[in-house]
C-alpha cells in the first residue's frame, strides 16, 4: 500500500503580544488557534508544519514566546521561517532549542519529510518589507541542490520571487535575485515546488521551470485587486492553509487547500448521487 507523506504549510501569523491586536481589531492568536485546530482535525497527521515567516508582528520576544505557546498543540515537527516582520535573533533565542535555525546569520536549511527534501530560504531583510536574495544565499542555495541532485526538492521562501500583479505587494516583492533564481531552478528539474508566503492569499504561477505559488494567511487575506494603483488593504475572507503530499507512485507532489473553520460534513454518498 503506498504511503502518503504530506505536509502543512501555514503563514503569515502575524502574532502579537498577548491582548494585542493587528490594525486595532484583528486578534491574530485566536485566527491561529482556528488554524490548529483545522490542521488537528486533518483525516491524515500531517509529518511536520512549514510556516514561511511574518511568524510575528514586530519580531519581539514576548511575541514569540506568545506563538511559541499558541503552537504547543501541534507535536509534529515544525520549521519555523522568518518573514520582513520577523526578527531572527529573537526567534533563535524563544525557539533555541530548533537547531535548524542556527546561532548567526541568515536562516537558511535544509529538512527531510519523508523522502521529500525542504530547502527554506531566507529572504528577509532587516528594517525592510521587501526581500533580497543576495550572491551568498544563491551560492549556499545552488550548492544545496547540487547536492540533492534527482531528489525530491521543495524550495521555501517568505517573499515570492514572481510578480502577483497585486501592485503595492509587488512593490515590497523580492527586490533582488528573482531573476538568478530563475535560472538556477530551471538546471534542476527536481524541485516540485517553490512555496512562499507574505501575499496572504493563494497564487500559482509557473517560475523557474517549475510551479511557484503563495498560501493564505490564517486571519487577513490581502484584498483581491489588479488594478496596479490599488489601495493597500485587507479583507477578513475565509482563512484557509496549504496541505502537500508527496505521491510516492508518481512521484510528484500534489497540493490541496484547506479552509480553517469547522463544516458540515462528511456526508455519505447515496446511490443516486454518485
Amino acid at each position: 500500500m503506498t504511503r502518503i507523506f504530506n505536509f502543512v504549510q501555514i503563514t503569515d501569523l502575524h502574532i502579537q503580544a498577548p491582548g494585542r491586536l493587528v490594525s486595532g481589531r484583528i486578534d491574530t492568536s485566536n485566527y491561529l488557534r482556528n488554524t490548529i485546530d483545522s490542521i488537528l482535525r486533518l483525516r491524515q497527521r500531517p509529518e511536520a508544519i512549514l510556516i514561511t515567516g511574518d511568524l510575528t508582528d514586530f519580531g519581539g520576544l514576548e511575541e514569540y514566546e506568545h506563538l511559541r505557546a499558541l503552537l504547543a498543540p501541534l507535536t509534529m515537527p515544525m520549521y519555523l521561517m522568518p518573514g520582513n516582520h520577523d526578527d531572527r535573533q529573537n526567534l533563535r533565542a524563544v525557539f533555541h532549542d530548533q537547531p535548524w535555525l542556527g546561532e548567526t546569520g541568515f536562516i537558511q536549511y535544509r529538512c527531510k519529510i519523508g523522502p521529500l527534501h525542504i530547502v527554506a530560504l531566507d529572504t528577509s531583510e532587516p528594517g525592510r518589507s521587501d526581500g533580497r536574495l543576495c550572491s551568498e544565499r544563491l551560492q549556499w542555495l545552488e550548492l544545496t541542490l547540487e547536492e540533492l541532485a534527482d531528489e525530491p526538492v521543495v524550495v521555501a521562501m517568505h517573499h515570492p520571487p514572481f510578480r502577483t500583479l497585486i501592485g503595492h505587494m509587488d512593490e515590497i516583492g523580492l527586490s533582488e535575485g528573482s531573476e538568478e533564481l530563475d535560472h538556477l531552478l530551471r538546471k534542476h528539474p527536481n524541485v516540485e515546488r517553490v512555496l512562499s508566503g507574505h501575499l496572504h492569499r493563494a497564487i500559482d504561477v509557473r517560475f523557474g521551470g517549475t510551479l511557484a505559488s503563495t498560501c493564505p494567511a490564517p486571519a487577513h487575506q490581502i484584498t483581491l485587486n489588479l488594478d496596479p494603483n490599488a489601495a493597500a488593504d485587507w479583507m477578513l475572507e475565509p482563512p484557509a492553509f496549504r496541505v502537500h503530499g508527496w505521491d510516492s507512485d508518481s512521484r510528484r507532489l500534489v497540493t490541496h487547500l484547506a479552509p480553517v473553520g469547522r463544516f458540515e460534513g462528511p456526508h455519505p454518498f447515496h446511490e443516486e448521487e454518485q
